[in-house]
Protein backbone atom coordinates (compact mmCIF):
# COMPACT_ATOMS: atom_id res chain seq x y z
CA UNK A 1 0.00 0.00 0.00
CA UNK A 2 1.35 3.56 -0.67
CA UNK A 3 2.31 6.10 2.07
CA UNK A 4 0.51 8.83 3.56
CA UNK A 5 1.13 11.51 1.37
CA UNK A 6 3.87 14.31 1.68
CA UNK A 7 3.01 17.45 3.87
CA UNK A 8 3.46 20.28 1.49
CA UNK A 9 3.56 23.97 2.48
CA UNK A 10 3.10 27.58 1.45
CA UNK A 11 4.29 30.14 3.36
CA UNK A 12 1.37 30.30 5.32
CA UNK A 13 -0.41 27.23 4.92
CA UNK A 14 0.37 22.60 5.45
CA UNK A 15 -1.45 20.68 2.65
CA UNK A 16 -1.50 17.03 2.67
CA UNK A 17 -1.68 16.81 -0.94
CA UNK A 18 1.37 18.10 -3.10
CA UNK A 19 1.83 21.38 -3.82
CA UNK A 20 4.20 23.47 -6.06
CA UNK A 21 4.43 26.90 -4.44
CA UNK A 22 5.26 30.37 -7.06
CA UNK A 23 8.89 30.52 -6.30
CA UNK A 24 9.18 26.78 -7.37
CA UNK A 25 7.88 27.20 -10.52
CA UNK A 26 9.49 30.51 -10.95
CA UNK A 27 6.77 32.81 -10.69
CA UNK A 28 7.11 36.64 -12.95
CA UNK A 29 6.64 39.25 -10.08
CA UNK A 30 3.23 40.19 -10.48
CA UNK A 31 2.50 43.88 -12.56
CA UNK A 32 -0.82 44.34 -10.36
CA UNK A 33 -2.10 42.43 -7.79
CA UNK A 34 -6.10 42.98 -6.38
CA UNK A 35 -7.55 41.86 -2.76
CA UNK A 36 -9.93 39.25 -3.35
CA UNK A 37 -13.19 39.52 -0.56
CA UNK A 38 -13.03 35.97 1.16
CA UNK A 39 -14.62 33.23 1.38
CA UNK A 40 -15.51 33.07 -2.04
CA UNK A 41 -19.15 31.64 -3.17
CA UNK A 42 -17.74 30.32 -6.14
CA UNK A 43 -15.22 27.93 -7.46
CA UNK A 44 -14.74 27.88 -11.31
CA UNK A 45 -12.56 25.19 -12.80
CA UNK A 46 -11.04 25.91 -16.05
CA UNK A 47 -8.90 23.98 -18.65
CA UNK A 48 -5.71 25.19 -20.35
CA UNK A 49 -6.38 23.63 -23.91
CA UNK A 50 -2.86 25.12 -24.14
CA UNK A 51 -0.57 24.45 -23.21
CA UNK A 52 -0.97 20.48 -23.22
CA UNK A 53 -1.50 18.15 -20.60
CA UNK A 54 1.65 17.98 -18.33
CA UNK A 55 2.89 14.78 -16.32
CA UNK A 56 6.06 15.80 -14.43
CA UNK A 57 7.39 18.72 -12.35
CA UNK A 58 9.65 20.24 -14.94
CA UNK A 59 6.46 20.01 -17.96
CA UNK A 60 4.74 21.63 -15.23
CA UNK A 61 6.18 24.19 -14.19
CA UNK A 62 6.90 25.21 -17.90
CA UNK A 63 3.55 25.46 -18.45
CA UNK A 64 2.35 27.67 -15.40
CA UNK A 65 5.56 29.95 -16.83
CA UNK A 66 3.99 29.61 -20.55
CA UNK A 67 0.75 30.65 -18.99
CA UNK A 68 2.11 33.36 -17.41
CA UNK A 69 3.90 35.01 -20.00
CA UNK A 70 1.01 34.26 -22.29
CA UNK A 71 -1.07 36.47 -19.85
CA UNK A 72 0.90 39.18 -18.77
CA UNK A 73 2.56 40.01 -22.19
CA UNK A 74 -0.22 38.48 -24.70
CA UNK A 75 -3.27 39.80 -22.30
CA UNK A 76 -1.71 42.59 -20.56
CA UNK A 77 -3.13 41.39 -17.48
CA UNK A 78 -1.41 41.70 -14.08
CA UNK A 79 -0.24 38.01 -13.71
CA UNK A 80 -1.14 34.49 -14.17
CA UNK A 81 -5.13 34.68 -14.59
CA UNK A 82 -5.87 31.59 -11.99
CA UNK A 83 -5.78 31.14 -8.39
CA UNK A 84 -4.28 28.00 -8.54
CA UNK A 85 -3.33 25.20 -11.64
CA UNK A 86 -3.09 21.45 -11.10
CA UNK A 87 -0.92 19.20 -13.32
CA UNK A 88 -1.29 15.57 -14.61
CA UNK A 89 1.56 15.24 -12.43
CA UNK A 90 -0.90 15.39 -9.46
CA UNK A 91 0.51 18.55 -8.19
CA UNK A 92 -1.41 21.48 -7.69
CA UNK A 93 0.43 24.96 -8.45
CA UNK A 94 -0.21 28.62 -6.76
CA UNK A 95 -0.66 30.71 -9.47
CA UNK A 96 -2.41 34.04 -7.93
CA UNK A 97 -3.24 32.01 -4.94
CA UNK A 98 -5.77 32.42 -2.22
CA UNK A 99 -6.00 35.99 -1.22
CA UNK A 100 -5.90 37.71 -5.10
CA UNK A 101 -8.14 38.43 -7.35
CA UNK A 102 -8.05 36.56 -10.29
CA UNK A 103 -8.21 37.12 -13.93
CA UNK A 104 -10.24 33.75 -15.17
CA UNK A 105 -14.06 35.08 -15.64
CA UNK A 106 -15.11 38.20 -16.43
CA UNK A 107 -17.64 39.78 -14.49
CA UNK A 108 -17.20 36.53 -12.04
CA UNK A 109 -13.53 37.08 -10.23
CA UNK A 110 -14.45 39.10 -7.78
CA UNK A 111 -16.61 36.33 -6.14
CA UNK A 112 -14.93 32.97 -7.30
CA UNK A 113 -11.88 30.77 -7.21
CA UNK A 114 -10.48 30.07 -10.85
CA UNK A 115 -8.48 26.48 -10.80
CA UNK A 116 -7.11 25.80 -14.29
CA UNK A 117 -6.72 21.73 -14.81
CA UNK A 118 -4.30 21.55 -17.24
CA UNK A 119 -4.34 20.53 -20.71
CA UNK A 120 -7.21 19.94 -23.33
CA UNK A 121 -10.35 18.03 -21.82
CA UNK A 122 -12.22 18.08 -24.67
CA UNK A 123 -12.36 14.70 -25.52
CA UNK A 124 -10.71 12.59 -22.69
CA UNK A 125 -10.67 12.92 -18.92
CA UNK A 126 -7.81 14.28 -16.97
CA UNK A 127 -5.90 11.07 -15.14
CA UNK A 128 -7.41 10.70 -11.55
CA UNK A 129 -4.47 11.82 -9.66
CA UNK A 130 -5.08 15.02 -11.03
CA UNK A 131 -9.16 15.23 -10.50
CA UNK A 132 -8.15 14.29 -6.88
CA UNK A 133 -5.90 16.94 -6.08
CA UNK A 134 -8.24 19.72 -7.88
CA UNK A 135 -11.21 17.96 -4.96
CA UNK A 136 -8.50 17.80 -2.34
CA UNK A 137 -7.43 21.60 -3.08
CA UNK A 138 -11.08 22.98 -3.03
CA UNK A 139 -11.17 20.85 0.09
CA UNK A 140 -8.25 23.00 1.96
CA UNK A 141 -9.68 26.24 0.37
CA UNK A 142 -12.89 25.11 2.43
CA UNK A 143 -11.53 24.37 5.96
CA UNK A 144 -8.92 27.65 5.75
CA UNK A 145 -11.54 29.33 5.52
CA UNK A 146 -11.28 30.79 1.74
CA UNK A 147 -13.95 29.11 0.01
CA UNK A 148 -17.45 28.94 1.10
CA UNK A 149 -18.60 25.38 2.93
CA UNK A 150 -22.01 25.84 0.79
CA UNK A 151 -19.89 26.86 -2.12
CA UNK A 152 -21.08 26.71 -6.12
CA UNK A 153 -18.94 24.44 -8.69
CA UNK A 154 -19.09 25.51 -12.38
CA UNK A 155 -17.72 25.74 -15.31
CA UNK A 156 -15.87 28.28 -17.27
CA UNK A 157 -18.45 28.06 -19.83
CA UNK A 158 -21.06 28.74 -17.31
CA UNK A 159 -20.04 32.55 -17.00
CA UNK A 160 -18.74 33.29 -20.41
CA UNK A 161 -18.54 32.24 -24.05
CA UNK A 162 -16.58 29.55 -24.12
CA UNK A 163 -16.34 25.80 -24.41
CA UNK A 164 -13.75 25.69 -21.21
CA UNK A 165 -13.23 23.57 -19.70
CA UNK A 166 -13.62 20.87 -22.49
CA UNK A 167 -16.59 18.62 -22.62
CA UNK A 168 -15.25 15.48 -20.87
CA UNK A 169 -14.18 17.72 -17.86
CA UNK A 170 -17.36 19.55 -17.66
CA UNK A 171 -19.28 15.91 -17.81
CA UNK A 172 -16.99 14.88 -14.88
CA UNK A 173 -17.16 18.05 -12.65
CA UNK A 174 -21.18 17.64 -13.33
CA UNK A 175 -21.22 14.47 -10.99
CA UNK A 176 -19.05 16.53 -8.05
CA UNK A 177 -20.69 17.48 -4.85
CA UNK A 178 -21.07 21.41 -4.88
CA UNK A 179 -21.69 21.31 -8.52
CA UNK A 180 -23.89 24.18 -9.42
CA UNK A 181 -26.56 24.04 -13.12
CA UNK A 182 -26.74 27.81 -12.32
CA UNK A 183 -26.33 29.91 -13.89
CA UNK A 184 -25.97 28.17 -16.94
CA UNK A 185 -24.92 31.13 -19.21
CA UNK A 186 -23.22 34.31 -18.94
CA UNK A 187 -27.01 36.07 -19.57
CA UNK A 188 -28.03 34.51 -15.45
CA UNK A 189 -25.37 36.81 -14.71
CA UNK A 190 -27.62 39.66 -13.84
CA UNK A 191 -29.83 37.17 -12.19
CA UNK A 192 -27.10 36.37 -9.20
CA UNK A 193 -27.45 38.00 -5.68
CA UNK A 194 -23.22 37.48 -5.07
CA UNK A 195 -22.82 39.86 -8.17
CA UNK A 196 -22.33 43.43 -7.55
CA UNK A 197 -24.29 45.84 -8.28
CA UNK A 198 -21.79 47.43 -9.74
CA UNK A 199 -20.24 44.66 -11.65
CA UNK A 200 -24.00 44.24 -13.09
CA UNK A 201 -23.64 48.17 -14.34
CA UNK A 202 -20.72 46.62 -16.06
CA UNK A 203 -22.57 44.11 -17.56
CA UNK A 204 -25.66 46.35 -18.69
CA UNK A 205 -22.85 48.42 -20.61
CA UNK A 206 -23.85 51.64 -18.48
CA UNK A 207 -20.17 51.47 -16.35
CA UNK A 208 -16.70 50.29 -17.69
CA UNK A 209 -14.17 48.86 -14.96
CA UNK A 210 -11.80 52.16 -15.25
CA UNK A 211 -15.12 53.41 -13.82
CA UNK A 212 -14.15 51.54 -10.43
CA UNK A 213 -10.79 51.27 -7.96
CA UNK A 214 -11.70 48.04 -6.55
CA UNK A 215 -11.77 45.94 -9.59
CA UNK A 216 -9.66 46.26 -13.16
CA UNK A 217 -11.41 44.48 -16.43
CA UNK A 218 -8.39 41.45 -16.15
Amino acid sequence: MPGPLPVCTDDLHSYNFPFVTRSEWHARVPKLTLPLPTPVPYVVIHHSYSPAACVNGEQCRRAMRTMQDMHMDGQNWGDIGYNFAVGSDGMAYEGRGWHALGAHALHFNSVSLGICVIGDWRHDLPPENQLETTKSLIAAGVELGYISPDYKLIGHRQVGPTECPGDALYGEIQTWKHYSPHPASCEDLLDLKEISEKVKEVIRGNATYDDYYFIKKD
